[in-house]
């Protein structure tokens, strides 16, 4: 896998469709919203410079910072057997002053 830095903006659109896969919808993710902040749902192994990358080139804004945070998937249990739910990748995307996106519609 290719490392990208800041610089490297080889990010193709495939990968940019790829990276942001839904935004995330929750009340938590609307009151950071206030904050000029956006939340989305992103792979693995998504790194902060694409996802930069990727918003401001989709969306067409000016990203200031990007955190990332993994969640593990817990251990189930249904009906008496043991599931896994899949470890799941969100980035927080800040905008600069000014800049807005709305998740509600489509790119």
């Amino acid at each position: 896998m290719t490392r990208y830095s800041p610089t490297n903006e080889t990010v193709s659109q495939q990968r940019m469709m790829e990276i942001l896969r839904r935004p995330v919808i929750t009340e938590k993710s609307t009151l950071i919203g206030e904050h000029n902040q956006v939340a989305f749902y992103v792979p693995l192994n998504a790194n902060k410079f694409e996802v930069k990358t990727a918003v401001e080139k989709l969306f067409k804004v000016k990203v200031t910072a990007v955190n990332t945070l993994r969640t593990k998937g817990k251990v189930k249990r249904h009906r008496g057997r043991l599931g896994k739910r899949v470890d799941t990748k969100k980035a927080i995307v800040t905008l600069a002053e000014g800049d807005t996106i709305d998740v509600t519609t489509g790119i």
